[in-house]
C-alpha cells in the first residue's frame, strides 16, 4: 500500500497471460494480454464509450450474453465496491480493455477488478488496439466473437466458433437474467439520493408491480426513495396474476424492466402486456420500452452496433428540453409502427433520430429506451420517476405537467446531429 495525496494507493500486479486472442466472425483476430479468469468465453461483442462505469456496465444484466469493449483508454483505477453493483454477479461474457490498470486508488473499493472477475469466472483482454475494434464495429456492426487462452487452438477453428454462436436476434435471455420467483425489493439510495419532486405519502406508500426482466437494482432504489413499495415478479407472469395484484387497488403502478436479448422474442411478456398494460399507470425502461412497443402493435428493429455509453444526447418533444443519458441498447423501436399503434414519441435521440421514448396517447403508459437511474452517470433524467409517480396519482395518460421535474435545458434542437 501506498498513501498518496492523502488516500490509498492499492498497488497490485495481476497474472497477466500473453497471447491472448479475440476472435470475431469476419475473421479478424486480435491479440493482448488476459487477466481476470483464464477461460474461455463467447458472445456478441459490443462497446461502450462511457469513460467511467465500469462496474455498473459490468453487472447490468442487459449485457447478458456479450463480450464488452471499453473506448476508455484504462480501466480498473478505482477498484471495485461490492455494494454498488447493479446485480449479483458480473453480467457480461468478457471484458476487452486498452490498458488495465494495477493501481486502485478508492476509499470505498474493497477489491482490484481483476480479482473480482477472477472470482467470477469471467476473462479479460488487455494491451490491443480497441480502437481498431470499435472502428470495425462501427463499420460491420455488432459481431460474434470468442475469446481464448489456449495457444493450441486455431486462428481458423477461433473464427468457425465465433461464425457458430448464436445470433442475438430470436434470443430470449430475459429468462436468464429476470429472477425466477417473486419478492420485494427493499433498499433505496440512502446519502446518494439527489433532487426528488415527488413523493408518494408515507401514510399512503404507492405499490409498484415490476415485471422483472433482469432490472437494475438502480431502478428499484429510485423508486424506493419517491416511497414506494416495489414488489417484483418474474417476467413471465400471466396477466391473470397481474390483473388479480392491482383488481383491490393495492397495487399502483407496473413497472417493466430493462433487460437482455431480443425484444421480439420475450413472447411471453408481450402477450401479458398486451392484455394489462395501460389498466394501470405503466413505465418502461430499456427491454421494457420495446416490450410495451411491441404489446401495442409496433415493431422493433436491431440496431447495426447499438447506443452503449454515459454520453447519449436525447431531447424530450414535450418539453424542449435535452439530457445528456446513459444508454445501453441494441434494438429500437420503428417508429412508424408506434405512431400507428396509437402511441406518440416522447423523447428522440439527437444522434442518430432514433426513438428513446413513448407515451400512449388514451392510457396511462410511457417508457424510454435510456436509464434515468444511471449510477454512476448522468443524473438529468431521474424526473422520469418523478413523472411515474404523478402518473399513479393521477391514474391518467402522461402529461407534459407530468414531467415538470427535469432538470436542464442544454440543447433545443428539432433535428438530429450526426456523429
Amino acid at each position: 500500500m501506498v498513501i498518496h495525496g492523502g488516500y490509498d494507493v492499492l498497488i497490485e500486479e495481476p497474472t497477466r497471460i500473453r497471447g491472448v486472442r479475440l476472435a470475431l466472425e469476419n475473421g479478424a483476430i486480435f491479440e493482448g494480454r488476459g487477466f481476470g479468469a483464464t477461460a474461455s468465453s463467447s458472445g456478441e461483442v459490443v462497446f461502450n464509450t462511457a469513460m467511467g462505469g465500469y462496474q455498473e456496465a459490468l453487472t447490468d444484466p442487459s449485457y447478458t450474453g456479450q463480450i464488452l469493449v471499453m473506448t476508455a483508454t484504462e480501466i480498473g483505477n478505482y477498484g471495485i465496491n461490492l455494494e454498488d453493483q447493479e446485480s449479483d454477479s458480473i453480467a457480461v461474457a468478457g471484458l476487452i480493455v486498452r490498458n488495465y490498470s494495477r493501481v486502485r486508488s478508492n476509499y470505498r473499493s474493497s477489491k482490484h477488478l481483476h480479482e473480482w472477475m477472477k472470482d467470477a469466472g469471467i476473462p479479460g483482454l488487455e494491451d490491443l488496439d480497441t480502437r481498431a475494434i470499435v472502428r470495425m464495429l462501427r463499420t460491420d456492426g455488432a459481431m460474434r466473437g470468442v475469446l481464448e487462452s489456449d495457444p493450441g487452438v486455431s486462428d481458423l477453428e477461433l473464427v468457425t466458433r465465433a461464425r457458430g454462436i448464436t445470433s442475438m436476434s430470436g434470443c430470449n435471455l430475459a429468462a436468464k437474467a429476470g429472477p425466477s420467483k417473486p419478492g420485494v425489493f427493499t433498499e433505496d439510495l440512502g446519502g446518494w439520493a439527489s433532487a426528488i419532486s415527488e413523493r408518494a405519502a408515507k401514510e399512503q406508500p404507492l405499490v409498484v408491480l415490476a415485471l422483472d426482466c433482469g432490472a437494475k437494482r438502480n431502478i428499484y432504489r429510485h423508486l424506493r426513495s419517491r416511497g414506494c413499495e416495489v414488489q417484483f415478479i418474474p417476467h413471465d407472469t400471466p396477466a391473470a396474476s397481474i390483473r388479480a395484484a392491482f383488481e383491490d387497488g393495492s397495487v399502483h403502478g407496473l413497472f417493466v424492466s430493462n433487460g437482455p436479448g431480443d425484444p421480439a422474442a420475450v413472447e411471453a411478456t408481450i402477450r401479458t402486456l398486451s392484455e394489462v398494460a395501460g389498466e394501470i399507470p405503466t413505465f418502461g425502461i430499456c427491454l421494457g420500452h420495446q416490450l410495451l412497443a411491441l404489446a401495442m402493435g409496433a415493431t422493433t428493429y436491431k440496431l447495426k452496433f447499438g447506443h452503449r455509453g454515459a454520453n447519449q444526447p436525447v431531447r424530450c418533444t414535450m418539453t424542449g428540453q435535452v439530457e445528456i443519458t446513459s444508454q445501453n441498447h441494441g434494438f429500437c423501436v420503428d417508429e412508424a409502427s408506434l405512431v400507428a399503434a396509437g402511441g406518440e414519441v416522447t423523447h428522440r435521440h439527437l444522434n442518430d433520430g432514433t426513438v428513446a421514448g413513448f407515451r400512449h396517447l388514451e392510457r396511462p403508459v410511457f417508457s424510454v429506451q435510456y436509464h434515468p437511474e444511471a449510477s454512476p452517470g448522468p443524473h438529468e433524467s431521474a424526473y422520469l420517476f418523478d413523472a411515474f409517480i404523478r402518473m399513479m396519482k393521477s391514474r391518467k395518460p402522461l402529461q407534459e405537467s407530468d414531467l415538470g421535474g427535469s432538470s436542464s435545458t442544454l440543447v433545443s434542437s428539432s433535428s438530429p446531429s450526426t456523429i
